[in-house]
């Protein structure tokens, strides 16, 4: 029964490499997630084989729940909600990890060291991310403020607690049989040390903070694998913890920002403009002249932000974009790696309005030759597109590799109003030559717009 347990668990772990590998693309990525589900209930299936569960109804129950849960999540949850949904998720996987070492604990609370250790690293790590999680959910669901939060001694208040972590976790490993009170404690700390490491962090980093979070709940689950002795944990756990690892690196470096200065700068609680001169003045225009102005050319590229999320525009937005191609016009959809509230939020919101793939492109190919682009329009983009980062060196967010919309033709800015983004920063993009804003919302202003094209 061993022997067929591992084998079961070979499948589910090759399973899981190269439904992550696939995920790496958008035209494979719901393969992936077919075959990664795949991989979970054979993992299921080969723990109940290995530890000879032959009355496996309670795992089986909770399993049904669990499921039926997930498809009403799936089907209920709308796409403007995801990183809410992302960020709840990665706290799940942080409290199953906690409660499985809990239980570890009461199993077998006269364990070695080996296990002491890890099962302490598995409460801590698990309370850190559900808490965490919580807190990321409050501030991208607007029940908190989305800026951050700091108070003084805030540092020194975190360097507290992640030495009590080390000090209780020293002395509980030592006998923790007879330290059960300080394994609550370690517990609450990590609860603590959750909330504490996230409401110092603005909205503007959350895609990097939801990644980290990511990555937190696959080392909780790692060390969970070790203290129970799981094969396919450890591999699961290790895949979602490197591959979130990464992938924060990815993003910081698109943000040309260290980890520590998203986690700790406080970026974003107060409103920062750079340089004070006046940039020039506004322009703007009605739907009928921007109309007159993408009727005439020959190339288009669209910049989505979290505006066309909020304003549920991306199924307008395409009818606009499949317009457009049907008057002969090249057309682009130019994606920054943080753009929206969580990883790939961007290329999630136009995949579910069916904008084909191949439309999708990265801001590196983009750049290149923008400045021969007819039009850039920018939906509800703001510091992704801020050309401060290129010509303000005293601008927070100097040196961060942007979308040069700036160096388009023309430039289309769609925004409710002049107000500042997640950064808090004066985009001087809207008072260039070749900008004009588009005021309203957007799903409203791109509905006008494809009325004008389909009156013609």
């Amino acid at each position: 029964m061993t022997f067929l347990a591992e084998f079961i668990y070979i499948i589910a772990a090759v399973l899981f490499v190269v439904g992550l590998k696939r995920m790496n693309k958008p035209a494979t990525a719901r393969r992936g997630n077919q075959m990664s589900s795949i991989g979970m209930f054979l993992a299921i299936l080969g723990t109940l084989i290995h530890f000879d569960i032959l009355t496996p109804e309670y795992i089986l129950i909770g399993m049904v729940i669990g499921s039926a849960v997930g498809v009403i999540l799936a089907r209920v949850v709308k796409m403007t909600e995801m990183p809410q949904m992302v960020a709840l998720l990665n706290g799940f996987g942080g409290i199953a990890s906690l409660l499985v070492g809990w239980a570890e604990y009461h199993k077998n609370p006269s364990a070695d060291l080996y296990t002491a250790v890890t099962t302490f690293l598995t409460v801590v790590v698990g309370g850190l991310t559900f808490s965490g999680s919580v807190i990321a959910w409050a501030k991208l669901k607007e029940v908190m403020s989305g800026k951050p939060i700091l108070f003084p001694g805030q540092q020194v208040v975190n360097a507290a607690v992640l030495l009590s972590v080390v000090v209780g976790g020293v002395i509980f490993s030592i006998d923790p049989a007879n330290n059960y009170p300080i394994f609550i404690g370690l517990m609450a700390v990590g609860l603590i040390l959750g909330v504490t490491s996230v409401i110092p962090i603005g909205g503007a980093d959350m895609p990097v903070v939801i990644s980290l979070l990511n990555s937190y709940s696959g080392i909780a689950g790692c060390l969970a694998g070790f203290v129970i002795q799981n094969t396919v944990l450890i591999v699961t756990g290790s895949l979602v913890g490197a591959s979130g690892i990464i992938l924060t690196n990815i993003m910081c470096k698109a943000m040309n920002r260290s980890l520590a200065n998203v986690l700790f700068s406080g970026f974003g609680s107060v409103t920062t403009q750079g340089k004070s001169e006046k940039k020039g003045e506004v322009k703007s225009l009605s739907a009928q002249d921007a109309y007159m102005v993408l009727e005439s050319s020959g190339s288009v590229v669209f910049v989505p932000g979290y505006g066309l999320a909020v304003a549920q525009a991306q199924h307008a937005c395409h009818e606009l974009a499949s317009l457009l191609q049907k008057n002969g016009t090249e057309v682009t959809f130019a994606i920054h790696p943080v753009a929206g509230r969580m990883p790939g939020h961007m290329n999630v919101l136009l995949a579910e309005a069916n904008v084909s793939y191949d439309l999708l492109k990265e801001m590196d190919d983009v750049n290149p030759t923008i400045d021969q682009v007819d039009v850039a329009i920018v939906i509800g983009a703001n510091d992704v597109v801020n050309p401060a980062a290129r010509e303000d060196k005293t601008s927070p967010i100097y040196g961060m590799p942007i979308i040069n919309v700036d160096k388009a033709k023309n430039v289309i800015v769609m925004k409710r109003s002049m107000a500042a983004g997640f950064a808090g920063i004066e985009n001087p993009l809207f008072y260039k030559e070749n900008t004009k804003m588009l005021f309203g919302d957007a799903k409203a202003v791109l509905q006008e717009l494809v009325s004008e094209f389909k009156k013609s």
